[in-house]
């Protein structure tokens, strides 16, 4: 077996060394300052950053949907509060919420504050025929007058008093302008609710009205995706298909679309009408290819359906299926002028993620934009860091 070498004795010299390595104290002597020098204490370890805790499924899913309040001119009205409570991202306001500026505005205060959140309200005025305000702001000329017989910028004023009346009010979301082509004059269902037939008119015009609303601090939204003035058809009652191919709408019905969302829209709403060039079993609304257009046009904002009741939606599906549909494609916000549908719709989302059929992660990032635009934490409602553009 062979044995361990004996361990050397240390040196005179060797020990000297050793002391001063210890002591760091021998002046004059070859060990190099830093060596001697203490070690820097160690910083302490970063605390964990807490996970983020999203809310209740249930608040994400209701957060989704911007509903109608039917027959409601107080706030004291069951149907308000109910859906106030249920957590609901907006109120849409028609005709009948609509009797004078004081009964309006007590309206909205009153649902504000019991809804102690940041709480979309909606409305519906475009000037002309569609004017559900009238009360408030007064009859206006039709956008395809304004645009016959104003600049811009005599456009862009006259929104800008219209958006100044209804934020006065409480309304902070306007479902206008519309940036669809009179393109069947004078058959289309559109009809002089447009700016023009001509693209670049409509954008300018459209963009000059959004531009006045913005001014007055109501949000614009830009309507009725990818384009609605081709159809003869009222959608409230039936549905139809387009037959142009997506060239055909990239060189025409969506060119004011593209300059809306380039110059920063931050609501852009969805029609009820099939298109052979994405999807002709479905409505844009509820079609995954038209909300993959839009983002692929750039669009990071929210994306609103048109009324889920109406019937070329409404003939086939019921709210609730409409609703998980609508979010499983893309949409962002579900508008039903029916609150009395809201529960349904909001238990189907939730139901839909429990089945698989609907993915959590696609309602959370509803809920953050929807709760974004409205001017909420979209943090605190759905863990995600969203905002939503701002017109230029």
């Amino acid at each position: 077996m062979l044995s361990r070498p004996a361990a050397p004795t240390p040196t005179i010299a060797t020990a000297v060394l050793l002391t001063a390595l210890l002591t760091g104290c021998a002046a004059g002597s070859d060990v190099p300052r830093e060596a001697a020098a203490p070690a820097a204490p160690s910083s302490p370890a970063p605390s964990p950053t807490p996970a983020c805790t999203p809310a209740p499924l249930a608040s994400r899913a209701a957060a989704t949907l911007v509903v109608g309040i039917p027959g409601v001119s107080s706030a004291d009205d069951a149907l308000g509060q109910s859906v106030v409570d249920l957590g609901v991202g907006g109120l849409f306001l028609s005709e009948p919420n609509v009797e004078s500026e004081e009964q309006v505005t007590a309206l909205v205060a009153g649902l504000r504050e019991r809804a102690g959140r940041p709480l979309l309200v909606s409305t519906d005025e475009e000037s002309g025929r569609v004017a559900v305000t009238r009360e408030i702001v007064g009859a206006g000329p039709s956008p395809r007058r304004l645009a016959r017989e104003r600049t811009p910028e005599q456009v862009r004023k006259y929104a800008r008093g219209i958006g100044t009346r209804l934020k006065a009010v409480g309304v902070d979301l306007d479902l206008a302008p519309l940036l669809d082509l009179d393109a069947t004059a004078p058959r289309g269902i559109i009809g002089d609710r447009s700016f023009s037939a001509d693209p670049a008119v409509a954008a300018t015009y459209g963009l000059a009205f959004s531009a006045g609303l913005s001014d007055a601090g109501v949000r614009p939204t830009v309507k009725h995706f990818p384009g609605q003035g081709r159809s003869t058809i009222d959608t409230h009652a039936e549905g139809d298909v387009v037959e142009a191919t997506l060239a055909e709408l990239r060189s025409t019905d969506l060119l004011p679309f593209q300059e809306a969302i380039d110059a920063g829209a931050p609501v852009v709403m969805l029609n009820h009408l099939g298109y052979r060039a994405l999807d002709a079993d479905l409505p844009a609304s509820l079609s995954p290819k038209a909300y993959a257009l839009l983002r692929e046009m750039g669009f990071q904002g929210v994306a609103m359906t048109d009324s889920v009741g109406m019937g070329a939606v409404n003939l086939r599906f019921d709210f609730d299926r409409a609703a998980v549909m609508a979010v499983a494609a893309g949409v962002d916000a579900v508008l039903a002028t029916d609150g009395n549908q809201a529960l349904s719709m909001r238990d189907a989302i939730v139901a839909a993620v429990a089945d698989g059929t609907l993915p959590e992660d696609r309602v959370s990032e509803a809920a953050a934009r929807v709760t974004a635009l409205a001017g909420g934490d979209p943090m605190a409602m759905s863990c995600l860091a969203v905002t939503t553009p701002t017109l230029q």
